[in-house]
C-alpha cells in the first residue's frame, strides 16, 4: 500500500478532479469558469508562495490572514486622510514586510516560536483593523484602483497576472540562487547549515519577511476587488494557505518542498472549491471535505518519504 501510494502524485489527482468536474459539471470547463477559478486563487496565491519558504526553514506564519485585512484596512485609512494611494501602497508593503520580520528576530533573539508570535499577531491585527476602521468598511478608493483586484489585460484578471509572475519569481530563486539553496538547508539541519557558513537567523527572518510582505500585497489587492477596506475580510485565509502548500507537497517538519507543488496545491483547493459550488455542495460538507483532503495529503507526503 505504501508502494501504490508513494506513486501517486498531486498532478494527477488535480487532472482526475478536472476530468470528473468536467463530467459532472457541464458549466466547468468553460472560459468564464476557469478565469474566475484564476482570479479565486490569486490572492491566497501569492501568500502561499512566501509561505512555502517559511515552512520549508521550520516555522509557521498564522497572521497571514489578520496581515491581509489590516493591510486592506490601512491603505483604505491612509487614503482616506488625502494620502496619495501610490504612496499608501509600498508603506503598507513595507510595514508587512517589517511586521514578518519582527517575527523571524522575536524568534532568534529570544527563542519565541514563530506559532506563538503568530498566534498573538492574529489577535492583535484584527484589533488593530477594527481600530483603523471603526469596525465598518472604508470605501475611499478612487474608481482606477478598482484595476489591481478587478481588472484585465488581454482577457486574463490581472491578479492572476501578479500571481503567476510571483510563481515565476519564487521558483527561479528556489532554484537557481544562493538564498534559494539556503532556505533548504537551513530547513534540513539548520546545525549543518550554520556550520557551513550560512546565516541562519537572516535566511528565516527574510523567509518570513517575504511572506509579511507578500500578505499584504494580497490585501492592496483584496480591497481593491472589493473596493473597501474591510476589517473581518480574508478569515481563515492562514489555513487555506497552509493547506495548498502541504497538499502542494511541502513538508511541515521543513527542509522539502517546492514552489511548482504549492503551484499545484492552489489549484487543486481552487478548483476543488468551484466544483463543490457548482454542484451545490453544502458550506458544511465544503469544509469537511476540505479536512479529508487535508489529511490524505498528509498520508500521501508520508508514504512518499518511507
Amino acid at each position: 500500500m505504501r508502494r501504490v501510494l508513494a506513486r501517486i502524485r498531486m498532478e494527477y489527482i488535480l487532472v482526475a478532479l478536472c476530468v470528473t468536474l468536467a463530467i459532472k459539471a457541464p458549466n466547468f470547463l468553460t472560459t468564464q469558469n476557469l478565469l474566475t477559478i484564476l482570479r479565486s486563487i490569486s490572492m491566497q496565491g501569492v501568500i502561499a508562495c512566501g509561505m512555502t519558504l517559511v515552512i520549508i526553514v521550520g516555522e509557521i506564519d498564522l497572521s497571514v490572514g489578520a496581515s491581509v485585512s489590516f493591510a486592506g484596512c490601512l491603505i483604505a485609512w491612509m487614503t482616506q486622510r488625502g494620502l496619495p494611494i501610490p504612496i499608501g501602497i509600498p508603506l503598507t508593503l513595507a510595514l508587512g514586510y517589517a511586521q514578518g520580520a519582527f517575527i523571524g528576530l522575536m524568534r532568534n533573539r529570544y527563542l519565541v516560536p514563530s506559532f506563538i508570535t503568530t498566534l498573538a499577531l492574529l489577535t492583535g491585527l484584527k484589533g488593530a483593523a477594527l481600530e483603523l476602521t471603526g469596525g465598518f468598511s472604508i470605501t475611499s478608493f478612487p474608481d482606477w484602483f478598482a484595476f489591481l483586484g478587478s481588472g484585465y489585460i488581454a482577457g486574463i484578471p490581472f491578479p492572476t497576472i501578479i500571481l503567476i509572475t510571483t510563481f515565476a519569481c519564487f521558483h527561479i530563486a528556489m532554484r537557481y540562487s544562493t538564498f534559494g539553496r539556503a532556505v533548504y538547508a537551513v530547513g534540513g539541519n539548520p546545525e549543518a547549515a550554520r556550520l557551513s557558513g550560512i546565516k541562519v537567523d537572516s535566511v528565516k527572518i527574510q523567509a518570513l519577511a517575504l511572506t509579511g510582505a507578500l500578505a499584504a500585497l494580497s490585501g492592496i489587492m483584496l480591497a481593491s476587488r472589493i473596493n473597501s477596506g474591510t476589517p473581518d475580510a480574508a478569515q481563515g485565509w492562514e489555513l487555506d494557505v497552509i493547506a495548498a502548500v502541504i497538499i502542494g507537497g511541502t513538508s511541515l517538519s521543513g527542509g522539502a518542498g517546492t514552489i511548482w507543488g504549492t503551484v499545484v496545491g492552489i489549484l487543486f483547493t481552487g478548483v476543488l472549491t468551484n466544483g463543490m459550488t457548482l454542484l451545490d455542495v453544502p458550506s458544511y460538507r465544503q469544509y469537511i471535505l476540505r479536512g479529508l483532503l487535508i489529511f490524505a495529503a498528509v498520508l500521501l507526503n508520508r508514504a512518499r518519504k518511507s
